[in-house]
């Protein structure tokens, strides 16, 4: 059996570079890599041409494209075909010899790249989860045309896979994602407010990037979470749960009609994830460490500040409301982590950032890709001008 073919969107990303841990782990007889898509890190992703030899690569910009060319002449390798942005990633996504595409990139950036893998019948190995957030409907549409497969990579969604195998779903009462609780699951909301980018991303039991390390800041990370469930599993807002756990041991559960539970558990490395959407429905060995029971002492359960924590409740909301809302709470939540990552904003301006903008915003149904194009745009525009009002003047009220 010749190997399968694989696409990464996002490479460079920490999803990426293990997803190239993980192939290579299981060898060259399982798996090819046929095309990588990144941004600007043009050193680690010369790195990863020079040792896959994918047939294609795709870049954010032409001059990354020419950074990327001479990078390749210096290590003596062949260089592949180039593509750019948008169009380059969905080159990738939709390579005719990849059977499986990694979907990694973060934020909105590989929502329509995403949709045509599974418009083209791939299987979808997802970790990007603000596409589900954007336009489930149309995604989960897609695929059901196409025949496609949707894999969670996401560590929860993936553990909610795991324990859904076999079970039927009118016997599943209801889902229950896990939550760290992030940094300041123990500060009040005084400490939060004045809280620093640095504070913000020494999150406790996960190395992630920027952007989903301040959204587990914030939490707002498990309310997409949430709204991820909903399109994959076919769980209502009411059905889908969220319990902190510090210790990230258990990454998920479900509760089953007659009171029994069933949880994933294993060890804080997402190549465990990765192996199981690739491989599904087959398990491989892997040599990666168990998770050593002995050393678990005590495994902590708590239900989630919303006060401290309102990012949680505009997610619900969005999903209950549905339509375009949830792009458009998404598109804001984007912006204003970006905004507070630049240091522009506080960590406590986020969800009233949010919350200004679903506010203002009239939802309508997704029937097409521009519905959700366009809730994204005027969403960020707006989050843009009130970024721009809090920046002026830090203390303006735009709940």
């Amino acid at each position: 059996m010749s190997p399968r073919g694989i696409s990464i969107l996002g490479s460079t990303g920490s999803i990426g570079c293990n997803t190239l841990r993980v192939v290579e782990a299981l060898g060259a007889e399982r798996f090819r890599v046929v095309a990588l898509g990144a941004g600007r890190n043009i050193e680690i992703l010369a790195e990863q041409v020079a040792r896959h030899q994918p047939e294609t690569v795709s870049v954010e910009t032409e001059e990354a494209s020419e950074q990327l060319k001479k990078q390749l002449k210096k290590r003596k390798v062949r260089v592949p075909s180039i593509a750019i942005g948008e169009a380059g990633l969905i080159e990738v996504a939709t390579h005719e010899r990849a059977d499986c595409v990694v979907s990694a990139t973060v934020g909105a950036i590989g929502f329509v790249p995403t949709l045509r893998a599974l418009e083209a019948g791939k299987r979808v190995a997802l970790a990007n989860k603000e596409t589900l957030v954007m336009a489930g409907e149309l995604m989960t549409r897609a695929a059901e045309k196409s025949g496609a497969e949707l894999l969670p990579v996401d560590s929860e969604h993936n553990a909610l896979h795991q324990c859904m195998r076999g079970e039927k779903r009118n016997e599943v009462r209801r889902i229950v994602l896990t939550a760290s609780g992030g940094p300041f699951r123990t500060k009040d909301k005084a400490a939060m407010s004045q809280a620093t980018v640095a504070e913000a991303m020494k999150h406790p039991t996960w190395n992630m990037g920027a952007k989903i390390t301040i959204d587990s800041a914030t939490l707002m990370n498990k309310g997409l979470e949430v709204i991820e469930a909903h399109w994959l599993f076919g769980f209502s807002a009411d059905e889908i749960n969220i319990v902190v756990h510090p210790e990230s041991v258990v990454h998920s559960m479900i509760e089953l009609i007659d009171g029994s539970v069933i949880a994933q558990m294993g060890v804080t490395d997402m190549r465990h994830a990765i192996q199981y959407a690739l491989t599904y429905p087959e398990r491989c060995g892997s040599d990666l460490a168990p998770l050593d029971l002995t050393k678990l002492s005590t495994l902590h359960f708590e239900a989630p500040d919303l006060e401290r924590f309102p990012c949680i409740s505009l997610a619900y909301r969005a999903l209950r409301t549905g339509g375009t809302l949830p792009a458009a709470m998404n598109a804001a939540n984007e912006e204003a982590v970006h905004a507070f990552i630049d240091e522009r904003i506080s960590l406590s301006d986020i969800p009233l950032i949010i919350r200004a903008i679903m506010d203002d915003h009239k939802p309508a149904a997704v029937k097409v890709l521009d519905d959700v194009l366009n809730a994204d745009r005027s969403a960020r525009q707006l989050a843009r001008r009130i970024i721009n009002q809090l920046t002026a003047a830090p203390r303006a009220n735009v709940a």
